[in-house]
């Protein structure tokens, strides 16, 4: 199934949520930054994925954009840890 960017932004809704579940802590700007940021994840990740032929069904599109997700809280947490000390 091949998403357009609104597909990707909707997947990675439910990839900016999975990604909160997946890494609990408190970040700093809450659940809606972390949603955002699993909206870009999302989108990113679903652009390489379609750029990399990979995809195909729901389930492996919102894992790819989980995966984008996680990849940026992980990079964001890093940044705003050594930015606020």
């Amino acid at each position: 199934m091949d998403y357009g960017i609104l597909g990707w932004i909707i997947v990675g809704l439910i990839a900016g949520v999975l990604a909160k579940l997946i890494m609990p802590g408190k970040d700093p700007g809450g659940i809606f930054i972390t949603i955002l940021i699993g909206i870009v994840g999302g989108v990113i990740g679903g652009f390489i994925a379609t750029q990399l032929g990979i995809g195909g069904g729901n389930i492996v599109n919102i894992l790819i954009a989980t995966a984008g997700a996680i990849l940026l809280l992980f990079l964001y947490r890093l940044v705003v840890r050594n930015r606020t000390v």
